[in-house]
C-alpha cells in the first residue's frame, strides 16, 4: 500500500494494482486527486490491469465523476486495461443518472444489488 494523496477528507492509495479513493471528492480536491492518480497510472505498463475503487467515497459530486473519467482516458491512452470500477452506492447512482455506467466496467455496490 502506498498513500498517493492525503488532503483533508480525501485519501488516495495505490493497493495491489488498484487506485483506492476514500472520503469526499469535491471540486477543491479533485484536481490534486486526478493528478496523483495520473502520475501513478503513468508508471503502469501497457497491458497491465488496474482497478479503480471508489467504494469508500461518501459524499459525491460531479467532481468524482470527472476524476474517474480522467483516469479512464489515461488508461486507454496508455493501453492499460481497466479491469473493474468499484463505486459507493451514492456514486453508483450518480454514474447511472449520467449514463456512464454502461461505459465502465462497474461493479454494483452490495447495498444496491437487490434494488
Amino acid at each position: 500500500m502506498s498513500v498517493l494523496l492525503e488532503n483533508g477528507a480525501n485519501r488516495l492509495e495505490a493497493v495491489d494494482g488498484a487506485l483506492v479513493v476514500s472520503g469526499e471528492v469535491d471540486f477543491d480536491g479533485a484536481a490534486a486527486m486526478a493528478a496523483a492518480g495520473r502520475s501513478w497510472l503513468a508508471s503502469r505498463s501497457s497491458g497491465e490491469r488496474v482497478t479503480f475503487d471508489l467504494s469508500g467515497v461518501g459524499r459525491v459530486s460531479s467532481a468524482a465523476i470527472s476524476v474517474l473519467l480522467e483516469w479512464t482516458r489515461q488508461t486507454r491512452a496508455q493501453g492499460v486495461e481497466l479491469e473493474q470500477v468499484r463505486l459507493s452506492t451514492p456514486l453508483a447512482r450518480l454514474t447511472r443518472v449520467a449514463g456512464l455506467d454502461t461505459l465502465l466496467p462497474v461493479e454494483a455496490p452490495a447495498e444496491s444489488a437487490e434494488a
